[in-house]
């Protein structure tokens, strides 16, 4: 363990604040998956306990794993990824997997493991890595929006529109977070625009699409006007039955919470463990409690963004917001949906929520923060080095001179 925490690098708070909430989350996991064990299991929450358990680890793994590598090496890794990701999400979109009998058109069941991943969420962190190579390349450069069209925003709605169809509220994130950061890495403006206005087109292209033909995306985009419309209108409805039961587990907790293991929604709440696990937080540990993690967010998002300000250069910049940011911005979506800021999207919460595709990738995203800010660690102490050895030279020429 000793030589383990002797290798870690990198900024010391972001390893802080990971750790804080991975271990935070076992106690609302456990709790929430009392609900689960009644549905699908025989009763017995240890076993979910468990399996969260080897889902951080393996994550954590993934994190140390990863901020060992040198940040550049990245460039190339989302060239090669790129096609990789699109093949996956063919495949996720062809085999049409179903978990405990519902669609689950968002994960693909890899072979032999037997282990269902949701391959929207790799997608997010290499084309995040693609998109900042392609502003590091055409850096004080003068470009033609043609020219970017291929080679930056092909690439970019291809992935969005094979993600789309199963999973809109990931592609709305990943599209947001896209703009956001070719915006701070200084693309033309009013190209932005020109991509927000094709986005906009192509999204009501494929609504009427799917209102045509309604048996090539069953479901989907009726489920999305549903839940808009169930945002506007305040009239109850039986869509409403999630959202209204985690106002309640949220107006239970008042300032100090029932107490750990004390929620009694979490016996009624759809996806209490997951997707509203932020309600059962502040039913147990009360408006402090949430607060408490509103603040581990934030600062996380501030070490991010003084990361991306050290770093050496501007593929480290760009690669760090572009990572580093959507796990903050997916946290703070969950925590207004929970409280009916935002329409449900289904996002988990970072770190907290039970799933292994979610945790994983944002420990690759985590340390792909950490490689970069350990690379800065590096130069540091290489310019240490060699302000010490100057010092040393200078000190022997005086003595020299001195004799």
């Amino acid at each position: 363990m000793k030589s383990v925490l002797r290798n870690i690098k990198g900024d010391r708070m972001i390893w802080a604040v990971a750790a804080l909430l991975a271990i935070f989350s076992f106690l609302p996991v456990y709790s929430a998956s009392s609900n689960l064990a009644y549905l699908y299991g025989d009763g017995d929450t240890f076993g979910f306990l468990v399996k969260h358990f080897a889902h951080l680890a393996l994550g954590f793994g993934i994190m140390y794993w990863v901020h060992k590598i040198p940040y550049h090496y990245f460039k190339g890794l989302s060239i090669i990824m790129l096609p990789v990701i699109v093949i996956l999400l063919l495949l996720t979109m062809a085999q049409n997997t179903t978990i405990e009998g519902a669609n689950a058109s968002r994960w693909i069941r890899l072979p032999f493991v037997g282990v269902t991943f949701q391959t929207s969420t790799l997608s997010a962190v290499v084309l995040m890595a693609f998109v900042a190579r392609y502003l590091t390349k055409i850096k004080d450069k003068s470009v033609t929006f043609k020219e970017t069209l291929l080679p930056l925003w092909l690439p970019v709605f291809i992935i969005l529109m094979l993600i789309l169809p199963a999973n809109f509220s990931t592609a709305a994130i990943l599209f947001a977070m896209v703009i956001v950061l070719v915006f701070l890495g200084g693309y033309p403006l009013r190209y932005i625009t020109v991509v927000l206005g094709s986005g906009f087109v192509v999204l009501a292209f494929f609504v009427l699409f799917a209102k045509a033909f309604p048996g090539v995306f069953p479901n989907r985009v009726d489920t999305w006007v549903s839940r808009v419309e169930n945002f506007v209108d305040d009239t109850d409805t039986e869509e409403d039955y999630q959202i209204e039961r985690a106002k309640i587990a949220i107006a239970r907790g008042e300032l100090l919470g029932k107490g750990p293991g004390k929620s009694v929604q979490r016996n009624f709440l759809p996806q209490s463990s997951s997707d509203f696990i932020y309600a059962i937080i502040v039913e147990e540990w009360g408006l402090f409690g949430g607060l408490f993690l509103m603040l581990l967010y934030a600062l996380l998002l501030f070490r991010i963004v003084i990361v991306a300000h050290k770093s050496a250069d501007v593929f480290g910049k760009l690669l760090v917001i572009g990572v580093g940011l959507p796990i903050v911005f997916q946290a703070f979506i969950n925590m207004a949906v929970a409280v009916e800021l935002f329409p449900v999207t289904g996002q988990t919460l970072p770190l907290i929520s039970s799933g292994g595709s979610s945790i994983w990738m944002t420990c690759l995203a985590i340390g792909i923060v950490l490689s970069v800010s350990s690379n800065r660690e590096e130069i540091l102490e290489k310019e240490n080095m060699m302000q010490e050895s100057s010092d040393d030279k200078d000190a022997l020429e005086i003595l020299s001179e001195v004799v």
